[in-house]
């Protein structure tokens, strides 16, 4: 069976970009794939008639946001809306009661209030090649607990990098900009370096492609 021949009579709409890039998505399901989705994207698709539009990844500074008003007006027309990862986790989360679907680790972030601001999930990209410019604090906090749980660091670490990271503005905020301000021991640090480079994990970059495969196995 082909692995999207389920869903070939569906017409599916996805906002991604940072979180995943369209090229490595299609690999996993055929869709219209548009960049990430900010304030009357979700009124323009609509004038398409897709079944099912799928929000990973949205602007949040660069322009307004994606609005409450428009997935709520797409549920209303009848379209499946899933969300995760990054913009689609924080939306899926305030309306999941209105039908909205929320996918991933991110989604049940929001939804359980571990975190709760945009903050939380925002990057900055390229709007031409869409790759990531700056890191998510979802992602670091993720791979820091991963550190602590390892006793790399010690939970006073842990606690001085998350500070650190939420101290800086989210365009400026990489590994190495929390590594070098935050005042760890030196060795810890190289080691932390060693751990991120290779075992960190990309939170939100798993999170999409898990909406990806609910939509293809699900819908």
């Amino acid at each position: 069976m082909d692995k999207n021949e389920k869903i070939t009579d569906k017409k599916i709409v996805v906002f991604t970009g940072p979180s995943l890039h369209p090229n490595k998505a299609s690999e996993i399901l055929i869709a219209d794939y548009r960049p990430p989705v900010g304030r009357g994207d979700i009124l323009t698709a609509l004038k398409d008639k897709p079944d099912v539009i799928a929000i990973i990844d949205g602007v949040f500074h660069q322009k307004p946001a994606v609005s409450h008003k428009e997935i709520l007006k797409a549920l209303k027309e009848g379209v499946t809306v899933v969300g995760g990862a990054s913009m689609g986790a924080l939306r899926a989360s305030e309306l999941d009661d209105f039908g909205m679907i929320g996918v991933g680790r991110v989604y049940s972030y929001y939804k359980g209030g571990l975190i709760e601001a945009d903050d939380d999930v925002a990057v900055v990209f390229n709007p031409k090649t869409l790759e990531q410019l700056s890191e998510a604090l979802v992602t670091m906090g993720y791979n820091f607990k991963a550190a602590l749980n390892e006793k790399l660091i010690s939970e006073e670490d842990f606690k001085t990098l998350i500070q650190t990271a939420k101290s800086i503005y989210y365009p400026k905020r990489t590994y190495r900009k929390v590594l070098s301000d935050s005042g760890i021991d030196e060795s810890k640090k190289q080691v932390l370096e060693r751990f991120l480079d290779e075992r960190s994990v990309d939170v939100k970059r798993e999170d999409a492609v898990e909406v990806l495969e609910y939509i293809k196995k699900s819908l």
